[in-house]
């Protein structure tokens, strides 16, 4: 199994699900919305990242034919939401990390350096 159609399915999952949890918090967004309202199209944007984690994980996982331990996946799934999380923070949302926000990044993805070493 390709270590890649995991990767890019982990990689479209977690755009829907950042665009999912943080869509109501771009600039000018400020409309009279009711919480209720805001949850359920975050519903909505999720549903897809649910139709393409879970071949993603069933891909990548060793038990299935794929490449990576179940806590592997899961480390990577991590590395690949801090990455989509920036882009949609300096893009969408005008935000741009703090050295103390890539400094934290920077050691979760040091953890999934370690995680995938020595497969």
């Amino acid at each position: 199994m390709s270590y890649l159609a995991p990767i890019l399915l982990l990689l479209a999952s977690n755009a829907f699900m950042t665009l999912a949890w943080y869509w109501h918090l771009r600039a000018g967004s400020q409309h009279a919305w009711p919480l209720a309202a805001i949850i359920a199209v975050s519903w909505l944007i999720a549903l897809p990242e649910y139709c393409l984690a879970v071949p993603a994980n069933r891909m990548g996982h060793a038990g299935l034919g794929g490449p990576f331990s179940a806590a592997q996946l899961k480390i990577l799934q991590e590395g690949i939401s801090l990455a989509v999380f920036v882009v949609f923070s300096v893009y969408l949302l005008g935000e741009t990390p703090r050295w103390q926000d890539v400094a934290g990044m920077a050691l979760i993805l040091a953890g999934l350096a370690v995680a995938l070493s020595g497969r």
